[in-house]
C-alpha cells in the first residue's frame, strides 16, 4: 500500500525481473547479487508528503497546459481510473504524475535523438491527485510509437509513464500503461518482461462511459498496489 502504515512486501511474481536480457540494457544496469533487505525508519513512513497545494490548474490537462499558440497535433484521449490497495479498496491522496512522447513519437529531452517533430505546443507531462474513491483523470493525446536501440527495427509501443508517490519518497511506484490492439507489444522486451499472466493489466480498456462527445476517446486503467492482482511495476 502507499498508506503511512508499515508497507507490505511486493508479490514479485507480478512484476518484470530485474534483469531481462532481451531487454538488453538491464543485463548491464541491474543488480547481479541478491537484494538486502533494509529495515523501515521513521524516514521511510514520513514525509515529505504531496498533495493538492502543489497542484496548477491544468497540470491535469496536457492538451493545454504547454499550449503556446494554439492546441497540440494529435488524437485526444481520457486516461481515467482508482488507485486501489490489495483488498480492492480506493488509495486517496495519492499524487500521480504522468509522461509520454508526442503524437510523432518524440520526448521533449535532449537525449531523445527521433527524427521525428518535436510539437510546440504539447510539454509530454502533467500530474493530478486521486480523489477520496481512488480516481484520477487525464486529458492528453495518443503517444506515437518510437524506435530504440534495443535491437535491430525496435519500436516501443504507444504508452505512457506513470509515477506514484504516496506520503514519502519511500512509496514511489513506477509503471507503464499501454492500449489495446497495439500490434508492437507482442514485440516489445520490456512489455515481454512482464509475467504472462500479468501483461494484461498494464493494457488500458477503451470506455465509452469515459469518452467524452465530440472531444476525445476515453481509456480505463485502474492501478492495483499491492496482491494478486498488482499493477506490475518497475523495479
Amino acid at each position: 500500500m502507499l498508506g503511512s502504515e508499515a508497507y507490505k512486501p511486493r508479490d514479485w511474481a507480478s512484476h518484470p525481473p530485474l534483469v531481462y536480457p532481451a531487454y538488453k540494457s538491464t543485463v548491464l544496469r541491474g543488480p547481479s547479487k541478491p537484494l538486502v533487505p533494509l529495515k523501515q525508519r521513521l524516514s521511510e513512513l514520513t514525509g515529505p508528503v504531496y498533495g493538492q497545494e502543489s497542484l496548477g490548474p491544468l497540470d491535469h490537462d496536457l492538451t493545454r497546459n504547454g499550449a503556446k499558440d494554439g492546441e497540440p497535433l494529435g488524437e485526444r484521449i481520457v486516461v481515467t481510473g482508482r488507485v486501489l490497495d490489495e483488498d480492492g479498496r480506493a488509495v486517496p491522496d495519492t499524487l500521480i504524475e504522468i509522461w509520454q512522447a508526442n503524437a510523432a513519437g518524440r520526448y521533449i529531452h535532449e537525449a531523445d535523438r527521433h527524427d521525428a517533430p518535436l510539437d510546440p505546443n504539447f510539454f509530454g507531462g502533467g500530474r493530478c491527485v486521486s480523489d477520496r474513491e481512488g480516481r484520477y483523470r487525464f486529458h492528453s493525446i495518443r503517444p506515437g510509437a518510437y524506435p530504440w536501440g534495443n535491437h535491430p527495427n525496435a519500436w516501443r509501443p504507444n504508452h505512457i509513464h506513470f509515477s506514484l508517490f504516496g506520503p514519502s519518497l519511500a512509496t514511489r511506484l513506477v509503471t507503464q500503461m499501454y492500449f489495446p490492439g497495439d500490434p508492437l507489444l507482442d514485440l516489445d522486451p520490456i512489455y515481454l518482461a512482464v509475467p504472462a499472466g500479468a501483461r494484461q493489466r498494464l493494457i488500458a480498456d477503451f470506455s465509452r462511459d469515459a469518452t467524452e462527445p465530440g472531444f476525445a476517446l476515453g481509456y480505463l486503467f485502474d492501478i492495483v498496489l499491492r496482491g494478486r492482482a498488482a499493477t506490475p511495476m518497475e523495479g
